[in-house]
């Protein structure tokens, strides 16, 4: 399949959800670092510790990175392990797709409301994330899906980046983690009320920051054969599934070496990638939740938020 050269078309607004309780709110515009009534964390979170030992982050990169000859002994020991714990675990952790029936049953005479993650959910994982191409099935099934419910996709992938991968423009589109939000093209058909078109981006203040990084990164990880670092708008990220395993020690150190100049950016790691992002309470389990206020659910017991995911930064969208 050959590369398409795609431009993310502008976006109609999405229809902000009124001020709740804050003293202030960011200005809203084409290029703006908020929108107007939507007040934007600005608490710190917790960073990695980069000060700690690097063997430390090794550890940490092989355990959210197993190869499947790990992963499926590490599932095995697991499975194990819970053989005599299954029941009560089972009841905290449910399977979506067994229990499909009864979440049917449960979404009836409600407004189902559709996010979407992009890697690995909607494309396969693969080695070059340029290449992380959706099939034309997929497409068509985001599609009737899109026609049916308001839907979303949730990405750390940067926003135009993801846009000319699906290339739907009746969907909802939050790249970066959720740090760049943008309305559907063809008219907020789900939304309450039309304005002009105006981006959401909580972390713009950050972009010279993420752009100096991105540099510095590039040119400190080239001596490193198979990374690759990618500009994702409002966050960096440094793939390492190209990399050789013995050589995960001298990247973690390279990254570390950059990233103890920017106190004000933290670490997060995903499959076989580690993710430099701004250190606001800003994630996808925010924009979820700034996604359904600006749709006009929030609060409403008749709303059925479906979010579908697989890595370690669809965990706060779950929990939200």
């Amino acid at each position: 399949m050959t590369k398409q050269n795609v431009v993310a078309p502008e976006a109609v607004a999405i229809p902000y959800p009124p001020l709740r309780g804050a003293s202030s709110t960011a200005a809203s515009g084409s290029g703006g670092g908020g929108a107007a009534g939507y007040p934007i964390p600005r608490k710190l979170l917790t960073k990695l510790e980069l000060g700690g030992a690097t063997n430390g982050w090794v550890e940490s990169m092989l355990a959210s990175s197993p190869t499947h000859a790990k992963a499926s002994a590490a599932a095995a020991v697991a499975a194990a392990a819970l053989d005599g714990n299954t029941s009560s675990w089972t009841v905290k952790h449910p399977s979506a797709l067994e229990l499909f029936d009864e979440i049917t049953r449960m979404s009836k005479g409600k407004r189902i409301v559709m996010f979407l993650d992009y890697d690995g959910t909607l494309s396969p994982i693969v080695d070059d994330p340029d290449l992380a191409f959706m099939s034309d099935a997929m497409r068509t099934a985001v599609r009737n899906v899109a026609r049916c419910f308001p839907t979303a996709i949730v990405t750390g992938r940067r926003l135009d980046k993801v846009y000319e991968f699906v290339r739907l423009a009746e969907l909802y589109y939050a790249g970066s983690h959720g740090m760049d939000i943008k309305g559907p093209v063809k008219g907020p058909r789900h939304a309450k009320t039309k304005t002009k078109a105006v981006l959401f981006q909580p972390a713009s203040e950050f972009l010279p920051m993420i752009n100096e990084v991105y540099k510095a990164l590039l040119v400190k990880t080239r001596s490193i054969p198979g990374v690759k670092v990618e500009n994702n708008k409002f966050c960096a990220s440094v793939h390492f599934r190209c990399v050789d395993e013995k050589r995960w020690s001298a990247l973690a150190e390279q990254v570390r070496s950059v990233l103890k100049e920017y106190p004000k950016l933290r670490l997060t790691q995903g499959r076989k990638v580690l993710e430099i992002r701004p250190t606001i309470k800003w994630d996808k389990g925010k924009a979820l939740e700034f996604l359904l206020e600006s749709l006009g659910f929030a609060d409403n017991e008749e709303v059925f938020p479906v979010y579908i995911g697989d890595d370690r930064t669809d965990e706060d969208a779950f929990k939200a």
